[in-house]
């Protein structure tokens, strides 16, 4: 190696050198070109001067391969894709729908993209994003008002046939669609306002009704209440009428007995008058019906004892 007078290395090969070892320095430098290393989830594409080859090249090492390809890599992994679109429905009105798209790019065309439109994200933004707000915009035209994007039937529909026409489109251009989900739906301002006054007024329509049903319930215990009250009274009355009935009947029986036996007056008062004999404190009057004063006789038992110790004290 000599050196000019700009201090570049210039390389020479002197007569001396053996030409093998410069064929073998070649031929590790060309070994070292020739293999490629594809990392896990990526697809491998190559091309030789602008020309792209059709066979793709899966995660792993592959030897030996043309050292002048030039290397082109797609991630195959699933991925998301989030996109967010103003929606017209039937009422003219525009409703901001947010996506996301669930897909991943299919290695065996991986080539054909690369050929067709370029890399993942270049056919993800030339095919998937256009194709996704047109099939938005088109399925909006068939939602009568912008407040029907909040129905589950709506949704689902809509879900459904997003996924439908994407998996269609995206298919043949080497994208798998997996799934188009809903994650957001947002209404112009002032239906929004009309929504949550409308459900201000259900909830304050709940509350008096809850309100009711708790009056209505306490109403219905006051009416049972009473109506226990009045079953309790007409209870209370029936007795007090049934013994009353009772009484009336034994009063009837004793005139009955009276009528037919005019005696048994007479014994029922030789009963009373023997009761209040037994009371010292009685005083015992013998009526005679022709005797203008009746005539008392006070306690006569304690007289006639008295008149016996009188009597036996004067002997």
């Amino acid at each position: 190696m000599e050196y000019n007078r700009n201090q570049v290395p210039q390389f020479k090969i002197k007569p001396g050198y053996p030409i093998v070892a410069v064929v073998v320095i070649i031929v590790v430098i060309l070994a070292f070109q020739m293999y490629k290393t594809v990392p896990p989830g990526y697809v491998g594409v190559a091309s030789l001067f602008g020309k792209v080859q059709q066979t793709s090249y899966e995660e792993g090492l592959h030897f030996p391969v043309n050292p002048l390809y030039k290397w082109e890599l797609f991630d195959a992994r699933q991925k998301t894709l989030l996109e967010k679109a103003a929606v017209p429905s039937q009422d003219q009105l525009r409703t901001d729908v947010e996506v996301s798209v669930q897909y991943r790019i299919n290695g065996e065309m991986a080539p054909k993209i690369w050929q067709d439109t370029g890399t993942a994200e270049q056919a993800i933004s030339v095919h998937m994003v256009p194709k996704l707000r047109s099939i938005l915009r088109e399925q909006g035209k068939s939602i009568k008002r912008a407040e029907d994007f909040f129905m589950d039937e709506v949704q689902g529909k809509l879900q459904s046939k997003l996924t439908e026409d994407l998996k269609e489109f995206l298919t043949p251009k080497g994208i798998i669609v997996e799934e188009v989900l809903l994650r957001d739906i947002k209404l112009p301002e002032f239906i929004l306002r009309a929504i949550e006054a409308k459900k201000e007024r259900e909830q304050e329509v709940e509350k008096q009704k809850a309100e009711l049903d708790r009056f209505k319930t306490e109403q219905e215990q006051v009416v049972v209440e009473a109506q226990a009250e009045k079953d309790a009274a007409s209870l209370e009355a029936e007795k007090v009428k049934m013994l009353a009935d009772a009484k009336a009947y034994e009063i009837e029986k004793i005139n009955d007995a009276i009528q037919q036996n005019p005696a048994y007056i007479q014994l029922e008062a030789l009963k009373t008058l023997a009761d209040i004999s037994n009371d010292p404190a009685s005083k015992i009057y013998f009526i005679n019906g022709d005797s203008p004063m009746p005539v008392p006789l006070m306690h006569i038992g304690e007289q006639q004892d008295k008149l016996k110790v009188k009597a036996t004290s004067e002997k």
